[in-house]
């Protein structure tokens, strides 16, 4: 599902420059609006869920999975991968990929979280992620093929 949507909504941008957490979030929004699978109040609802909840999206070392409600503004479900050339501070919590997830509903929002947890689980590397094999990759393909690499072990 995260592979299929990454390449149908043209939605990976890798080794980014931004200046703060809302910056490297509204990347990935504006691919998935771009794409047509969100409507722009998305990232309102997701800024506004860290100011009230706060770093809620980090799910592991390094990295953050952005995402709202699907009533906050889905249309239809998909992801966008942002790596960052310099971690960024998310209340607290150091940053360096961010993976939007818009979910259509609650069953494709968990379906979501698990591949995410399969692709990024890594038992070898020193804190169990697998951040720097993503922020390794130049190109799309390489990106690609990270994630291939992670579902077939």
């Amino acid at each position: 599902m995260l592979k299929e949507s990454l390449i149908e909504n043209n939605s990976i941008l890798l080794n980014q420059k931004v200046s703060n957490w809302k910056e490297a979030i509204k990347l990935g929004t504006d691919l998935l609006i771009k794409a047509g699978t969100i409507e722009p109040r998305y990232y309102e609802h997701i800024v506004n869920n860290i100011k009230k909840l706060g770093p809620y999206i980090v799910i592991a070392p390094g990295l953050a999975m952005p995402h709202a409600r699907p009533e906050e503004g889905v249309i239809k479900t998909a992801f966008a991968l942002i790596t960052l050339s310099t971690p960024i501070d998310l209340d607290g919590e150091s940053v360096s990929i961010l993976l939007t997830l818009a979910a259509s509903d609650a069953n494709t929002h968990m379906e979501g979280i698990m591949e995410i947890t399969q692709i990024f689980d890594d038992p070898n590397s020193d804190d169990g992620v697998n951040i720097q094999k993503f922020l390794n990759c130049e190109t799309i393909e390489e990106a690609l093929a990270v994630i291939d690499t992670a579902l077939n072990s």
